[in-house]
């Protein structure tokens, strides 16, 4: 019983309600249909997992996009095998690198030694730009046979000799030398290198 049948119900019982008085809340008094059992309500059924393609479609997708990659990845690697090679650097770019190195070792290395790979440098460099046999000559044979080449101009024979005198005192001679020597020795061939042709 709900409690506004059960606070009719003592309403009546104590003489303040008429007691053949329906219940007002009642379906009949309402005036609406009788109720009613109850209509069992059923979950709902769990979502199902169709997937949309078929398996060999699946398969053939697959077989394509991995023919697609290795044509892909054999075009690259063809690409960069035909790709040419850089150009091999100039005995310019040589020397001056070699000559750029040796500046770090100008306070580390013995005037002598640094004579001797100074000179190296620019002997080599000269042989490899001009074609002369400029490491196997003395001063003088390398004096005299750029005396008559046209590449070399008054300026470059110059600063050769004087470069070529420095070094042979050094190297030669055993004259006191120190590090600004060695500076003025790189400085010399860093002028010819970056002064030169080749």
């Amino acid at each position: 019983m709900t409690s506004a049948a059960l606070a009719f119900s003592l309403l009546a019982a104590i003489g303040l309600a008429p007691a053949n008085t329906p219940d007002p809340l009642s379906p009949l008094f309402k005036g609406g249909p009788p109720s009613t059992p109850p209509v069992e309500i059923r979950d709902i059924a769990p979502p199902i997992d169709v997937f949309p393609y078929p398996l060999w479609m699946i398969i053939l997708a697959g077989c394509i996009a991995a023919a697609v990659l290795g044509v892909i990845g054999w075009w690259c690697v063809r690409w960069i095998r035909r790709r040419p090679a850089p150009p091999p650097p100039t005995p310019r770019q040589v020397a001056l690198r070699a000559l750029e190195a040796l500046r770090a070792q100008v306070r580390e290395m013995a005037p002598y030694a640094f004579s001797i790979v100074v000179s190296d440098v620019l002997r080599a460099y000269v042989g490899a730009a001009y074609g002369l046999h400029a490491p196997r000559q003395t001063s003088p044979e390398f004096l005299a046979s750029i005396s008559g080449y046209s590449k070399f101009s008054d300026a470059d024979r110059s600063l050769l000799a004087g470069f070529l005198e420095r070094c042979d005192l050094i190297k030669f001679a055993h004259v006191d030398a120190d590090e600004m020597d060695s500076e003025k020795l790189l400085e010399s061939a860093l002028a010819f290198a970056q002064g030169g042709l080749a």
